[in-house]
């Protein structure tokens, strides 16, 4: 019977074996002081840690630190960049460049550098080599990748204007809706086309920041309109509610109470405290909105939220109880 491949990377293979055989890029190394910061010594040493965490699901968690604390795809791609500086009259030859293509390529997409990863695979599919079909497949759905995630949605204008010193004008919130739409139905459309691959996560990644872009839209707007703060926490509920399996979920959460604090601040400084407008039920309702989420956050062991909201909190009831004494002392 036949033995079964062993697979570096996806595809890896024969190249993996090639790289193994061949040994050590430049035996040859300028001794640091700790053993764990040296270079690495080979392609193959970078590559493995990088096929490791290939299939992470980076949406849901952040992604893996190597034992330097730096994104191990960040991480990775130094290293092959080093390999390909200090090696190169070895690597002159060019029999690694399908491989330090190809993992550049895997890199690149992970930092979402979708048109410098395609470009990688592309000069990897031209070595045509086993890689070849894996390469072409994913340059192709990078470039869909980068072509979708061109689609800016909050981008002021003055094409139309006669003058090019004006202000630009703030597109209108259906333009804004319109384009996130179709945004959107860009990415859906790529659904079948990477599930069950480690782009599946990237999308969902994607798609949450197109989510995101959306909301900073009614969020830097809400002053504008009556409604702007209703429609500005709407779009906070609509986001986190999308994206509860978000590794950022807790962020959304936070940065929807912060909204509330500055609401708060805001209304106590157009409605002086002392003064007889100032409502103390709409001022305790924005308080309460910020001070529950908060303490909710601060009770969540294990958070990098954690600290943070425990520390605004302290900050924000400081604020209300300074409001409190002008209500009463003034």
């Amino acid at each position: 019977m036949q033995a079964k491949k062993t697979r570096v990377l996806p595809e890896f293979s024969a190249i993996a074996v090639l790289v193994f055989v061949a040994g050590l890029v430049g035996c040859s190394h300028t001794p640091v002081s700790d053993e764990r910061y040296r270079p690495p010594e080979s392609i193959l040493e970078v590559v493995a840690v990088l096929q490791r965490h290939v299939s992470d699901d980076t949406y849901r968690f952040f992604p893996a630190r190597d034992f330097t604390g730096r994104n191990v795809y960040r991480a990775s791609l130094l290293r092959l960049e080093n390999i390909e500086v200090a090696h190169a009259e070895a690597l002159r030859a060019g029999h690694f460049d399908e491989v330090l293509f190809f993992a550049k390529g895997r890199s690149f997409e992970r930092l979402g550098a979708y048109a410098l990863a395609a470009d990688n695979y592309r000069a990897a599919a031209q070595r045509q080599g086993e890689l070849m079909d894996d390469a072409v497949r994913s340059a192709t759905i990078c470039e869909k990748f980068q072509r979708t995630v061109e689609q800016t949605l909050f981008e002021p204008t003055t094409s139309h204007l006669d003058k090019p010193n004006d202000a630009p004008l703030l597109p209108s919130s259906e333009f804004i809706l319109a384009a996130h739409k179709l945004k959107l139905a860009d990415f859906h459309a790529l659904r079948e086309e990477v599930v069950g691959t480690h782009y599946a996560a990237m999308l969902e990644e994607e798609i949450e920041r197109a989510d995101e872009e959306r909301l900073r839209y009614f969020v830097a707007t809400r002053q504008l309109f009556l409604d702007g703060d209703l429609r500005a926490v709407a779009e906070y509920q609509r986001l986190i509610s999308r994206h509860r399996e978000s590794k950022y979920a807790n962020r959304h959460i936070l940065n929807l109470a912060n909204l509330y604090a500055d609401m708060a601040k805001e209304y106590a400084a157009v409605n002086p405290p002392a003064g007889l407008y100032f409502d103390p039920i709409s001022f305790q309702e924005l308080v309460d909105g910020a001070t529950k989420i908060y303490e909710n956050i601060a009770r969540m062991d294990g958070t990098p939220e954690k600290l943070e909201a425990a520390r605004r909190l302290e900050a924000f009831l400081a604020f209300t109880l300074r409001v409190d004494v002008d209500r009463f002392t003034n």
